[in-house]
């Protein structure tokens, strides 16, 4: 049997021993790690991403004792990082004049990279640098995430903690106990993935040196803060486009003319421009009044059932069903998968590895009991299998604690969230769905007349999505069924009339149509067996949305159910002023490109950052203020200060008055409206402003109850502002 440690040189052959610690009596295969040198009991230290990973890890490897940020066990130490534990410094740690912000100081540089461990994570830091230099110690497995960012997480922490033992790499593509056993019985010797470390490292720092020098260098030439970066700016580039060409759009009119058959059927001409025209024919077919089949075609199609969620692809559909946001999504996804219901949401894949193929049929069983599915399931488990299209993580999958927990005691949002994902796996490993498609072509007035027609077959997964998500997918429109006829036969007309229609406009972006976009940008561009395609990661698409709405680039518009992402004001001047290079989704493929060239090692990383270099200090050298942009970048007036009578302008984080001596200010982070479990956004700001007082409604207390009252606006002393209530009905 081959050694479970493969680094040490001096570490005897591992043991394993059966024990009884499995539900029902059945024996399960435990690793033993414990030994001695010395006279010293050797441990072996785990280091995962996440608390809930290393609970897994060490539910396998028997570190069962728990102690203050890790768990003890079986010659094991398991511990986690949280996520980033260690971020780059900002500037003002290279040198304290970049405190302030001027474009003289531009670009910085930074020639030896310094890193910080951030006031948050800062405990948890102090533990892994405790465990890692601890004597009994030997040996350390890397078993972040598997995947760019995992590398670069632990490596940080790694070296930030100036450790030198040695380590090795778990690398698992699936969460399952035996595939945990399994990667642990072959761990990877580090150096097979310095290049991917290399890759993350250039990433990294490359959008530091993008983000800082090209935010800091827009917000002093147009004299307020503007938030740049190579994710988040050419995301709002997109809906910038989107709305211009919706705003230039102009509709043209179009004529068709539909004739009502005696067979059971309409069909219609192809579109005229000329009303004209249209009428000509319109009146010759009431004069002819039969038409001649000129053929009829029957192609029977097959709709294959849709592949299983990738983090993306969940969030799609929860906006266009449920019309939640994408953080919304993943905060519930999160909530979920912290209650062990589905398993890790942050992935880009839809399929799943070799290795799950023998426990999904069990998991496809359970689920379809867990909501009420009392047909038997068709269960095709090789449709989800493709191991060499599994990055980081598997697709989305629900767990098999769901069919043993309390659905109904959910919050709503998580409920609707499991669902989808359940719905998805149900169907994903479904039956095709089969249908007959007809077409009918006839000849009038020697023009042509065409029908078309469907006629299911087989519903497959189909009835499945429908039994799942009826609700959901609302009242499905029924396709018309075409008679049988005969070609070179006749049909008499039993009525015809002008249709009049027009061309549309490009739709608005929800965050559906956002997100493919994101998806797919630049796809063309994209060398074959990229990481990630189009704009960010499954994981920061929804913070990239989110901080652009927070900074004021863009506004979400629209019904409960249905909301629209619109650029403000500020978003479309941003985008007027900025230079395409950093706008263009473009910069992002070829990035791509030459990372995974040093992934490969085909590139060095030392010539990827001279070509980051350069291309910042360019674009500092180069860039100057656009004439006229003045005028787009002014900040947008709400008010008239109570306290002084200059006007309130809107920014990032409350309107101030533009009077610096004055200390008036309407924050839009609360505390005041928050205790009455509201938000003071535009629309409240400007009704303090105009009448100084705004009403609101279902007002929540500290008991909870819900009551209306009337905010007052008023000044303190200083300028700063006030707010008091007023009950109604004098209370």
């Amino acid at each position: 049997m081959k050694s479970l440690w493969r680094m040490s040189r001096r570490r005897p052959a591992r043991r394993i021993t059966q024990k009884n610690n499995s539900i029902g009596g059945v024996c399960r295969l435990t690793y033993c790690n414990t030994k001695q040198i010395g006279g010293i009991l050797i441990a072996k230290l785990i280091v995962a991403e996440k608390p809930s990973v290393a609970m897994s890890y060490a539910k396998v490897l028997g570190a069962t004792s728990r102690q203050d940020g890790y768990l003890e066990g079986n010659g094991y130490l398991v511990s986690w990082c949280v996520g980033h534990l260690v971020e780059l410094a900002p500037p003002n740690v290279y040198d304290a004049k970049y405190v302030k912000w001027s474009i003289a100081d531009l670009p910085i540089l930074p020639q030896k990279w310094q890193y910080l461990v951030s006031t948050s994570t800062k405990k948890q830091f102090g533990i892994l640098q405790k465990l890692m230099h601890r004597p009994d110690v030997d040996s350390i497995v890397n078993s972040c995430d598997s995947g760019r960012e995992g590398e670069l997480i632990f490596r940080l922490v790694y070296q930030q903690a100036e450790c030198k033992k040695p380590f090795s790499r778990l690398w698992l593509s699936s969460m399952e106990e035996n595939a945990i056993r399994e990667g642990f019985a072959h761990l990877k010797p580090s150096t097979e993935y310095d290049a991917l470390y290399n890759a993350a490292l250039c990433r990294e720092r490359a959008d530091w040196m993008v983000g800082i020098n090209a935010s800091r260098l827009f917000s002093c030439l147009y004299s307020q803060p503007l938030a740049v970066g190579r994710v988040m700016t050419p995301v709002l580039a997109m809906t910038v486009v989107r709305e211009a060409a919706i705003a230039a759009f102009v509709p043209e009119k179009f004529y068709t003319v539909d004739l009502e058959l005696t067979s059971g059927c309409t069909a219609s001409s192809k579109r005229f421009a000329q009303k004209a025209d249209a009428e000509l024919l319109l009146s010759k077919c009431r004069k002819e009044g039969r038409v001649t089949v000129q053929k009829m075609e029957r192609k029977e199609k097959s709709e294959s059932p849709p592949a299983l969620y990738d983090l993306t692809t969940l969030q799609r559909d929860a906006n266009r069903l449920l019309g939640f946001t994408t953080q919304q999504t993943l905060d519930y996804a999160q909530s979920l998968y912290e209650k062990r219901l589905i398993t890790y949401p942050r992935t880009d894949s839809r399929f799943l590895t070799d290795d799950m193929a023998a426990s999904l049929p069990g998991l496809v069983t359970d689920t379809g009991k867990a909501f009420a599915v009392e047909e038997p399931v068709p269960i095709h488990v090789q449709q989800v299998i493709n191991g060499s299209k599994v990055t980081d993580h598997h697709a989305l999958l629900p767990t098999k604690s769901m069919a043993n927990a309390d659905l109904a005691a959910l919050p709503a949002g998580e409920r609707n969230v499991l669902r989808l994902i359940a719905a998805r796996l149900l169907c994903a490993v479904g039956e095709p769905h089969r249908y007959a498609e007809t077409t009918l072509t006839t000849i009038c007035a020697g023009e042509e007349f065409s029908a078309k027609g469907k006629v299911m077959l087989s519903e497959g997964w189909k009835a499945m999505e429908q039994k799942m998500l009826g609700e959901l997918l609302g009242k499905q429109k029924e396709a018309a069924v075409l008679p049988d006829v005969q070609e070179q036969s006749q049909c008499s007309i039993a009525g015809a009339e002008l249709k009049e229609g027009q061309t549309s406009a490009p739709k608005h972006f929800t965050e559906d149509l956002l997100l493919h976009s994101m998806e797919t940008a630049s796809a063309d561009s994209m060398p074959e067996g990229v990481e990630r395609q189009g704009i960010g990661t499954p994981a920061t698409r929804a913070a990239t949305i989110e901080k652009l709405v927070q900074k004021g680039f863009l506004e979400r518009k629209g019904t409960k159910k249905t909301k629209v992402l619109l650029p403000t004001d500020k978003g479309k001047a941003l985008i007027t002023v900025m230079p395409e290079e950093i706008q263009s989704p473009e910069m992002t493929a070829d990035w791509e490109t030459k990372l995974l060239q040093i992934e490969r090692g085909e590139m060095e990383p030392s010539e990827f950052m001279t070509e980051i270099n350069t291309m910042v200090t360019e674009l500092v050298k180069k860039t100057e203020m656009k004439k006229g942009a003045n005028a787009l970048m002014k900040s947008k007036i709400i008010g008239v200060c109570p306290n002084c009578g200059k006007p309130v302008v809107e920014r990032e984080k409350g309107w101030f008055c533009e009077n610096r001596e004055c200390r008036f200010v309407l924050w839009k982070d609360n505390a005041f409206f928050k205790r009455l479990g509201k938000r003071l956004d535009a629309h409240v700001a400007d009704k303090l402003l105009r009448d100084g007082r705004v009403r609101l409604k279902d007002c929540k207390s500290a008991k909870g109850k819900t009551y209306n009252a009337t905010v007052l606006l008023s000044c303190e002393a200083d300028g700063r502002s006030k707010f008091s209530l007023e009950f109604e009905g004098g209370c």
